[in-house]
């Protein structure tokens, strides 16, 4: 695997938009995520087209590739941050540089649509890359939370998955190790086959889905989806994150309806990672273990 090397004073941050745009209602929190890091020491480099708008939904694939392809060439860039969420990163598969990425590896995060980009920016080139707060979203919750995880990772390049008073509940009781995979499900689904798709063999699988775009019904589709394609006999262990749904019904319970005690790997719970302001940062592609209803990771994931 490639291992980016840590932040320090200094650094340029490269901010790209591979999902949603900015838009005018971003700005606040945009602004606010600037001042925020500018104040640790950090410089700010947004992308040529991350306010572009030339679809009328948002910027062409290619004006996406462009600033990630950009970002990992441009040697004065030490981390690379989506910007925010959104729901089209896979579009810029097919315009990605992979072997940029492999010759310039850096810190690459974002999360919830970003699972795409993240999962096979480290399947086609070994960059492991991390599945966290975006940019915009170190400032947009009511506590620091994000934020912190974000710094405890890439500064001080600590280990711990959450917080100690973070809750883990074992669903199912193991003990599994390999590396993780995954993050958003709608997204994970998405890169089961076809042209990108991933390798599921030994992973641990981490998952978590936002209620209110997907209702029960539908996160169970996704999941069957992986099911009937032989993700679950390939994996090692699975993470549960966040999800929330006015329907009261938890992403666990449809989880062990769809594996109907069919599979032997262990499954926990947590309430640290997903669309949540309790997210810490989880680095794809690193080795984790699951024992005793908690995960952990193995190894560093910067240097």
């Amino acid at each position: 695997m490639l291992i980016p090397n840590k932040l320090k004073e200094e650094d340029v941050i490269g901010i790209i938009a591979p999902s949603g745009y900015i838009e005018e209602k971003d700005l606040k929190y945009i602004n606010k995520s600037i001042v925020l890091m500018e104040n640790l020491g950090y410089k700010i480099k947004f992308g040529k087209n991350v306010f572009s708008n030339s679809t009328g939904y948002g910027a062409t694939a290619k004006e996406k590739a462009e600033d990630i392809n950009n970002m990992f060439a441009d040697k004065k860039v030490n981390m690379i941050w989506c910007a925010k969420g959104g729901a089209n990163s896979n579009s810029t598969f097919d315009y990605i540089d992979f072997d940029i990425i492999k010759k310039n590896p850096k810190i690459l995060c974002g999360f919830s649509d970003s699972a795409s980009i993240l999962n096979i920016i480290t399947q086609k080139t070994g960059l492991i890359t991390f599945y966290g707060a975006t940019f915009k979203s170190i400032t947009s919750w009511e506590t620091n939370y994000a934020y912190t995880e974000i710094i405890k990772r890439f500064q001080d390049q600590k280990l711990e998955l959450g917080k100690e008073d973070d809750i883990f509940i074992a669903l199912k009781e193991g003990v599994a190790e390999g590396e993780l995979v995954g993050g958003n499900l709608s997204l994970t689904k998405d890169l089961v086959d076809g042209k990108y798709k991933i390798d599921f063999t030994n992973k641990i699988l981490c998952l978590e889905e936002l209620g209110y775009e997907s209702f029960p019904e539908l996160v169970s589709n996704y999941l069957y989806n992986m099911k009937q394609n032989g993700v679950f006999e390939k994996i090692k262990g699975m993470w549960i994150g966040n999800y929330e749904h006015e329907s009261n019904i938890s992403i666990e319970k449809i989880v062990l309806d769809t594996l109907e005690n069919e599979y032997d790997f262990p499954i926990i719970k947590s309430n640290n990672f997903g669309h949540t302001e309790r997210k810490t940062v989880i680095p794809i592609g690193t080795k984790a273990r699951i024992e005793n209803g908690k995960i952990v990771l193995l190894e560093n994931c910067v240097k």
